[in-house]
């Protein structure tokens, strides 16, 4: 395994926790917008017709042929703030999402959103 350049390239396939147990899928990475590097993915879980998109942090990530794998385990992925599959991220919940992870949250200097979608 080795770490992502391009994590954009492995929307599609499986995301596993530390562990290497499936957590979902990957459906999206959302860049740091103050230092334009990935921060975050969101990561298709649930039932069919039950399916929202979960945060994970992508600090420590490494990309295999056909997987992503974080460094945060199962449970507290799935208990991770959350978007419909057809949602945005509101700039009044970016904070929730690095706190669940105890991340350190700032805006920008002028009140900027940390987070960005690509």
């Amino acid at each position: 395994m080795f770490e992502a350049e391009n994590l954009r390239d492995w929307i599609g396939l499986p995301v596993v926790d530390a562990d290497e147990d499936k957590v979902g899928t990957l459906e999206s990475v959302y860049f740091d917008t103050s230092t334009d590097q990935p921060a975050f993915a969101t990561v298709q879980t649930g039932m069919l017709g039950r399916q929202k998109l979960v945060f994970v942090p992508l600090n420590g990530a490494l990309v295999a042929p056909k997987h992503l794998k974080v460094t945060y385990g199962k449970k507290q992925i799935k208990d991770a703030p959350f978007i419909a599959t057809d949602g945005e991220l509101e700039a009044a919940d970016e904070a929730a999402v690095f706190a669940h992870y105890s991340l350190p949250y700032q805006t920008g200097t002028g009140g900027e959103r940390r987070l960005g979608r690509r």
